[in-house]
């Protein structure tokens, strides 16, 4: 499993016990352990787009 995977599957993992929990703080804690799960996720996934770009635009300079 990718970590962007494993952050995704946590996010909704931590969403699911936010909408299960029946005290507040549990609801509120769960919610902002899914919001920083979702912020990991999206981090990665950008460094994965520009690690991509990257790599193409040096495979592009390294075919000229």
């Amino acid at each position: 499993m990718s970590p962007l995977q494993f952050y995704r599957d946590q996010a909704v993992r931590s969403h699911a016990e936010a909408d299960a929990a029946t005290l507040d703080n549990v609801r509120v804690r769960c919610t902002r352990a899914a919001i920083a799960w979702e912020e990991m996720a999206e981090r990665i996934s950008r460094t994965d787009a520009m690690r991509a770009e990257r790599e193409a635009v040096t495979a592009a300079r390294t075919e000229l």
